[in-house]
């Protein structure tokens, strides 16, 4: 790919962009922390069984294979974050993704990364 070199006028204009987006500090803050949350396998996976069906805790501790513990700390965090949310179901709370930002997200990495496997693996 040849570098395309900008007129004055584009470099102002991505210039004046970029400024606004540095100075939205808590908007990076928070686009950063999403970014972490979901830099953790555990949590990946917890997002990809949501994105398949609702679940309750004991589902996704069944599907993971780790303790209820692991997998409750896992789920508050994601929760914090407001990746995903919870609503009661009598004494059980069923967990969902947040909404489908969420599932673009995640689908967007996760097809990114498949990817680059498929380029590497040719």
């Amino acid at each position: 790919m040849q570098a395309k070199y900008l007129s004055q006028e584009d470099k102002e204009k991505i210039q004046e962009k970029y400024r606004v987006f540095e100075e939205s500090t808590d908007l990076m803050d928070l686009l950063s922390s999403i970014f972490k949350v979901l830099g953790d396998p555990t949590r990946l996976k917890i997002i990809y069984l949501l994105s398949q069906s609702p679940l309750c805790v004991n589902d996704i501790v069944e599907l993971i294979g780790m303790s209820q513990s692991s997998i409750s700390h896992q789920l508050s965090l994601l929760k914090r974050k407001k990746l995903i949310k919870s609503e009661k179901d009598g004494r059980r709370n069923i967990y969902s993704l947040d909404d489908d930002h969420v599932l673009s997200l995640f689908y967007e990495g996760y097809n990114h990364a498949s990817h680059r496997l498929d380029e590497k693996n040719d």
